[in-house]
């Protein structure tokens, strides 16, 4: 469930983090260096500006009809945003930190590809029980944002994880000598992509959306669902109007029945993700925008 919290919410709810946390300052973020295949974008260097990119994504392994999504190529991604919030889990507020960063475009292994970074701390009091500071990093194609390379920095109760994984459909993508190959789905996103994809989806065109995402260990089929209408929603960043999208996650097929799961993106021209919400059995996790930039 942990892992599914992860993928549903594209890493910025945190569910996971904040379900397992047992909350000393959270460590200094260390932004890692670029992998060897990834050179940055020349800053004249403009991202990719279709009318719209089509993509179709496959079903889950039980198969049925293909559906396909749009991507509004229109609203690229900002090179040097930084979106902060701040996890309440059940009655206890404030247990964790999470950062979204758009870190900067460029090339990769021969793709033009945006990097996205999220860091993940908990905090005081519950950090004394359990210390978690984990960085993950993601690589993925700048116009259908689907993974070409996720990253896991973990560091959890002092034992730490490193975890490269090159994404491949083929088996023949080249791969740098410290990465492991992840076979998946064509159009398989990571959770960091997969956050960013539906802020670039057209709404108004497809009201509903199905893609394979990786979180590192297990592949999944999500499917999110535009609510009609819009919705008035307060986080410590401000009032918003924004748009509220349902989030079903299956499993072999087989749908995630006991949790449910939320984004609201704020009806601004960035679309921001304003406040991500998780229901589950054992708890609830609300992660709500402290601030942007």
């Amino acid at each position: 469930m942990g892992i599914a919290s992860l993928v549903v919410l594209g890493c910025a709810a945190g569910a996971f983090y904040w379900l397992r946390a047992r909350g000393q300052q959270p460590a200094p973020e260390v932004v890692s260096t670029e992998p060897p295949g990834f050179h940055e974008a020349p800053p004249s260097e403009k991202p990719p500006n279709s009318a719209a990119v089509k993509s179709t994504l496959p079903t889950s392994p039980a198969g049925s009809k293909k559906a396909a999504s749009s991507v509004d190529a229109g609203l690229p991604l900002r090179a040097g945003e930084i979106l902060e919030f701040t996890a309440n889990v059940s009655n206890l507020n404030d247990v964790a930190t999470l950062k979204l960063q758009v870190a900067g475009r460029g090339n990769f292994l021969g793709k033009s590809a945006w990097h996205l970074q999220a860091f993940a701390h908990t905090q005081n009091p519950l950090r004394m029980v359990f210390e978690l500071d984990d960085q993950f990093d993601s690589f993925s194609d700048a116009v259908t944002l689907a993974s070409l390379q996720y990253e896991m920095h973990l560091s959890e109760r002092g034992q730490k994880v490193e975890s490269i994984q090159r994404m491949t459909a083929t088996g023949k993508e080249p791969a740098s000598p410290e990465a492991t190959e992840a076979r998946v789905l064509p159009g398989t996103r990571d959770p960091l992509g997969m956050m960013q994809y539906l802020r670039n989806v057209d709404w108004t065109k497809t009201p509903e959306v199905r893609c394979p995402v990786y979180d590192g260990h297990k592949l999944y089929d999500v499917r999110a669902k535009l609510a009609p209408g819009s919705e008035k929603v307060s986080v410590q960043a401000g009032d918003y109007t924004a748009s509220k999208i349902a989030i079903r996650v299956f499993d072999g097929g087989v749908e995630m029945k006991d949790a449910s799961f939320t984004v609201y993106l704020a009806n601004n021209p960035a679309r921001t993700p304003i406040l991500l919400e998780a229901i589950m059995p054992f708890a609830t996790a609300r992660v709500e925008l402290l601030k942007s930039n």
